[in-house]
């Protein structure tokens, strides 16, 4: 199982409005042409965090991916809602948390 978690700002009153987005592009095939198998969304203290999981690291696809209408469509509804966490946030990659730890229960 392949994590990513994305960290961004966002206004917590705006969860809502964050989580219809998710709702409508799941249920289109765009988490299927990523890779994605799940997707949890966290609001703390002014901070978004967006946990996907896959079977294999969807970066690739994701990069091979972002001229795809669909997820445009995405990028442009959440730029309403959200900040970088950096300042100096360039492209996807750049709000992504490294992995410094993880356990599964066998």
């Amino acid at each position: 199982m392949h994590r990513t978690l994305i960290v961004a700002r966002m206004d917590p009153a705006d969860s809502d409005a964050v989580a219809e987005i998710f709702r409508d592009s799941d249920a289109t095939e765009l988490p299927e042409l990523i890779g994605i198998r799940a997707r949890s969304l966290f609001a703390f203290n002014g901070l978004y965090f967006h946990l996907t999981e896959a079977d294999h690291d969807p970066t690739q696809r994701l990069y091979a991916h972002r001229e795809s209408p669909l997820f445009q469509d995405v990028n442009t509804r959440l730029a309403k809602y959200m900040s970088p966490y950096l300042p100096s946030w360039r492209e996807p990659k750049d709000s992504m948390a490294a992995q410094f730890y993880s356990w599964e229960r066998k």
